[in-house]
């Protein structure tokens, strides 16, 4: 079968969040029995990451009224054909989103890839698209009744459903050459504008999404501004595929950006190195008291206003806590005010450092997850691999990976969680906590829990393929 991915981002060579993980490791499963192409923008930020690219193609490609000149280049990584679209005046530039011309800039992506796919001659069974970016290929193709691509089916996969790719109607004919015949009709128009997310819904053949209960709650939910109505239309067609993580990446054996590699077997003395050491790296205190991390963007839609409090409370009582990511300038500053409180028993990172990830996660005996939404997470993942048990909010897909203690259950529990969405809940959840880190016999028999979830891509793989065919 001959697959090709469409993405604003795919690992290893550009991410911002769990679109590129997902991309790439699913890429990476399909190949062994697949022909597997990923078409994505060449950033300036990944030319160093790019070894043994090939020049395939120079051409001009027409954007409505522009002619943009445009370089294709081609480098394989683990068997994946990696088509790099580069055009310096939209992707030379230091981040990968956040401009004022992001609709141009992936209007020109999108309508490149339908160029030279064709230019190419290339034969794909399946166009899998990834979130709203070049959300409006499907109607591109579709339209043009000419094109060879027309044999293909589409696969939408939605990621994040908050970004919906909004663009004022003018713009259909301005950046897509397009009448507004698809815009009166309704089928490209939402909130009296036009969206590519709610573009590729309509015009893809199946439509999936990063956990089933992420599916429901998009459904039978307004969790995201009106779109539920739109995926009710094509709710048959419309799939929940739980993530998977690469466990290659992510593997205590084999980590090597961890202070001491472990395995069940080993894990009680080995983690207890990993939390001294990584409490020495950031002057935290020493001592036997619980070690919370949390590896996430500083965003509302990661709980941080339910969760600052009970942070709080925790370092009251000698707990420690490590975070690291970036994003809002409250949350960032209220936490900067907690650790010149608390200096000691609080280390915050602003910003993105994957060794300090992989280092928290291996440390810590608690993961920090309480998300008002969650469409699958990846961290809940990653930190039972790690022999860590989350904390999270019982949404998306972390209900779906992770089964909560509540006394009854140890057989199969495999991490601590909470369904109100409040401070209340997140303080009891928290104190729960605490007391089953106390108990040695509860503590060693979730973490062998955690340790034995299965969270590859083997099976998220087997469900795509049979959506494939």
């Amino acid at each position: 079968m001959k697959i090709v991915m469409v993405t604003s981002e795919a690992n290893p060579l550009a991410k911002t969040g769990g679109l590129a993980d997902v991309v790439y490791s699913l890429s990476k499963e399909l190949v062994r029995r697949n022909d597997v192409s990923i078409f994505m923008p060449f950033y300036r930020t990944i030319e160093d990451k790019v070894k043994e690219c090939k020049l395939v193609k120079e051409c001009i490609v027409y954007m409505s009224w522009r002619k943009v000149y445009t370089q294709l280049y081609l480098t394989f990584i683990n068997g994946i054909k990696y088509y790099l679209i580069k055009c310096d005046q939209y992707f030379s530039r230091a981040s990968l989103y956040g401009y004022d011309d992001d609709n141009e800039r992936f209007a020109y992506f999108t309508i490149a890839v339908k160029q030279l796919m064709g230019d190419l001659n290339m034969k794909a069974d399946i166009i899998h698209i990834h979130d709203w970016q070049p959300g409006m290929l499907p109607v591109l193709i579709r339209d043009d009744k000419n094109s060879p691509l027309n044999r293909a089916k589409f696969i939408l996969t939605i990621h994040n459903p908050a970004f919906k790719g909004y663009f004022n109607p003018y713009q259909l004919g301005d950046l897509y050459g397009m009448s507004d015949e698809h815009y009166i009709d309704g089928s490209i128009k939402f909130k009296d504008a036009v969206s590519t997310l709610k573009s590729a819904i309509m015009y893809a053949n199946k439509i999936t999404t990063v956990s089933p209960t992420h599916r429901s709650e998009l459904l039978y939910q307004d969790i995201s501004d009106g779109l539920n109505h739109v995926l009710e239309y094509r709710q048959d067609d419309f799939i929940g595929v739980l993530n998977g993580i690469d466990y290659n990446e992510f593997d205590p054996k084999y980590d090597e950006k961890i202070y001491e590699k472990y395995v069940l077997r080993n894990i009680k003395s080995k983690k207890a190195f990993n939390k001294k050491s990584l409490e020495e790296e950031l002057h935290l205190k020493v001592d036997d008291a619980p070690l919370y991390g949390m590896v996430s963007r500083l965003t509302w839609q990661k709980g941080l206003d339910i969760l600052l409090p009970a942070i709080h409370g925790i370092l009251a009582k000698g707990s420690k806590v490590v975070i690291l990511g970036s994003g809002e300038y409250n949350f960032e500053q209220a936490l900067e005010n907690l650790r010149r409180e608390f200096p000691d028993n609080l280390a915050i990172y602003i910003g993105y450092n994957d060794t300090l990830a992989h280092k928290i996660y291996a440390a810590s005996d608690f993961l920090l997850m309480p998300s008002l939404f969650e469409p699958c997470g990846l961290s809940q993942m990653i930190a039972h691999r790690y022999g860590t048990l989350p904390i999270i909010r019982r949404v998306g897909g972390l209900r779906d990976s992770v089964i909560s203690y509540d006394g009854y259950n140890l057989e199969t529990a495999n991490g601590f969680g909470f369904d109100d969405y409040s401070e209340g809940a997140v303080w009891g959840t928290l104190e729960w906590c605490e007391e089953n880190y106390r108990n040695k016999y509860v503590m060693r028999k979730l973490i062998k829990n955690a340790m034995h979830a299965k969270h590859d891509w083997k099976s998220s793989t087997r469900q795509y393929l049979k959506i494939y065919k």
